[in-house]
């Protein structure tokens, strides 16, 4: 029965529909028996996957698979949209993704929503391309669909990713001599926003690109820099450089009028794996705090916080307030200003 199961789930990348269970020899008692055993996870109506693949994947696995499942039980090919073309591009987001999977369809008005599926209807056609066998917008597109629907944390932390990865594609392929594809800006966002003009959710898509930048080295920093906007609090010098002992350091965040520093800790910086790699854990804990003592004689302070601080409003409001973090002017519009020297 296992050899059964895993011949089926190689054929579709893990996914497993009932009808091809049966096809291949498996009584509808043992389909049930596997899925009670939790070696197969039921995705939506006759369609399952490997249950290590589930547990495996984590929240943004789990929608992926969502997402395959509803656009494999489809009666036509389906053009996948907002978080769920954001989920095939591999883009992040802070606070869950959607129950729903999200497709267009231009040749009707009005959108409709039905179960696992929304589908949105009378809207500009989009440029698409094709991951993984299914059809999905655009990335500029995507962008756009998702912060004129979405938070603002939701779609600046996505927009931040793209920007910084793009940034870093274009500076990788010029190293090696290569002639790379521009870069995807805020101006191409723009530009996409004016020919989408969505009907609703324009103002906070403008809003979402206009804050956005690629300077955030990660989600936990645009959480915290998007948090202490919303908090009412000024908004950050971004990757400042510090010249000390001959030596550069770059830091997260920098209010210069008060020459405070700042640092998001996420918990995978003094982890193994892909963010340290071989590195011992103590040593880089060590060379942070070495760190550290060379930059505070060059400022008045030197705050650190990490997800659970930043993710919870309340809490971050009082660790700014507590760490004497300025307040913005009233009635200044917030600025993303660009990475500096000290």
């Amino acid at each position: 029965m296992r050899d059964i199961l895993d011949t089926v789930s190689a054929r579709y990348d893990g996914l497993v529909t009932f009808s091809a269970l049966r096809a291949a020899g498996l009584p509808l008692r043992a389909v049930r028996d596997l899925a009670s055993r939790g070696e197969l996870v039921r995705v939506r109506r006759g369609i399952y996957c490997l249950g290590a693949l589930w547990r495996e994947g984590g929240v943004d696995g789990r929608y992926r698979l969502l997402v395959r499942a509803t656009a494999a039980a489809a009666e036509h090919p389906l053009v996948l949209s907002h978080h769920s073309a954001a989920s095939m591009h591999g883009l992040p987001i802070i606070g869950g993704w959607p129950p729903a999977v999200h497709t267009i369809a231009t040749d009707a008005t009005g959108g409709s929503t039905a179960r696992l599926t929304t589908s949105h209807r009378g809207v500009p056609e989009p440029d698409t391309v094709v991951i993984g066998g299914l059809t999905v917008t655009s990335l500029a597109r995507t962008l756009v669909d998702v912060a004129a629907s979405s938070t603002l944390l939701v779609g600046v932390t996505m927009i931040d990713h793209v920007l910084r990865e793009e940034n870093q594609r274009v500076a990788l392929a010029r190293k090696r001599g290569m002639t790379p594809a521009p870069a995807l800006a805020q101006d191409a966002l723009f530009a996409e926003l004016a020919a989408v003009r969505p009907r609703v959710g324009a103002g906070q898509a403008e809003k979402s690109i206009t804050f956005s930048s690629g300077l955030s080295a990660n989600p936990g920093e645009t959480l915290s820099r998007v948090r202490i906007f919303e908090l009412g609090f000024e908004v950050p010098e971004l990757q400042v450089r510090f010249q000390v002992d001959g030596q550069s350091f770059w830091v997260d965040f920098f209010w210069r009028g008060i020459r405070k520093i700042g640092e998001f800790d996420g918990n995978l910086k003094y982890s193994r794996g892909a963010v340290l790699g071989d590195r011992d854990p103590g040593d880089v804990v060590t060379r942070e705090k070495w760190r550290e003592d060379l930059l505070r004689p060059h400022v008045t302070s030197f705050s650190r916080w990490g997800w659970d601080v930043a993710y919870s409003p309340q809490r971050f409001l009082t660790f700014l307030t507590e760490n004497g973090m300025p307040r913005a002017e009233s009635g200044r519009r917030a600025q993303v200003r660009f990475a500096g020297a000290v």
